[in-house]
Order: C-alpha cells, then structure tokens, then sequence
C-alpha cells in the first residue's frame, strides 16, 4: 500500500511527531502542502492528513490543499491532529471542515486520530503554556497502534 502524509507541524512540532509515528509503521514520506501538487496525491493508495488545530478546524494552508484536490474515486485517507483540548465529541467537530472537504472530492475517510499537543499560543505563554510533554511517549504509541488498524482497515474497507 502506498502511503503518503500530508501535514503542518510549526509551533512546536507537535503534529510533527505524531507524522512521524504514522510513518515509521506505515513506511510513507511527510510532505507540506507546499511540497506537493493535488494532483501528485493520485498515485498513492492512502494519505494522511493532519495539523495542529486552529480556531477549532485544521491549518488554513492544508484546508487550501483540500480545496485543489481533482475529485478520486475508491482513495483511501485518514485525518489526524494535535490540539489544546481533546474530549469526547471534540475530534468529530474539529475534523468536520475537513473531513467534509476531501468527502466532497470522493475520499473515503478510514479513520481519524488525535492527541494533545504542547500549546503557548496567546495567554498561555505566560503561564508556561498547557499540556507541557505532549504528545507523550503514550501518544506516540497510541499514533503507531493507530497506524497499524489503518493498514487493517484500507485493505478490508471498499
């Protein structure tokens, strides 16, 4: 199966981290938006897709890319964040831009993950930010537990 992520890390490489879990088990490339076309993204059999969260949706610049992609059928995704807070329902509605985005260009989507991530934005650095050693040892292993059940999935889900 040929992988490949799509991501935005910056402020303190949070998602950055995550990526890379996924593509250590998934032995796929990290590429930014910028380092690659729309079109470059139909030669692989599942992308990833993920940012830090901002203003409750992911990075503009990714959403941007979403928005480019030529429509596909039977491609396979998965979607993926870092955030301040991460609870019951919140992935669900901080996807949904997303999500609703490649939906509408015909990704399946096989599933989404996400986790905490250190966060000095705005007040917080203050206070010396919240969520300090986030994502954990713990969250990376739950990152490459998830990226095994994605190669589980892509290849039983239609």
């Amino acid at each position: 199966m040929k992988t490949i992520i799509i991501m935005i890390s910056y402020h303190h490489g949070n998602t950055e981290k995550v990526a890379k879990a996924f593509a250590r088990v998934l032995d796929s490339q990290i590429k930014s938006p910028e380092q690659i076309g729309p079109e470059d993204l139909l030669g692989y059999d599942l992308v990833g897709f993920g940012s830090g969260i901002y203003d409750e949706k992911h990075h503009k610049d990714l959403l941007a890319l979403a928005d480019a992609l030529p429509p596909v059928i039977d491609k396979k995704a998965f979607i993926f964040s870092t955030c301040s807070i991460v609870g019951e329902g919140q992935i669900t509605e901080q996807h949904e831009t997303l999500r609703k985005k490649l939906q509408s260009k015909g990704y399946a989507i096989v599933d989404e993950f996400s986790c905490r991530g250190f966060n000095t934005n705005s007040f917080l650095k203050h206070f010396g930010g919240m969520n300090k050693g986030r994502p954990s040892a713990e969250d990376i292993r739950r990152a490459e537990d998830f990226a095994r059940s994605l190669i589980r999935r892509s290849e039983t889900r239609p």
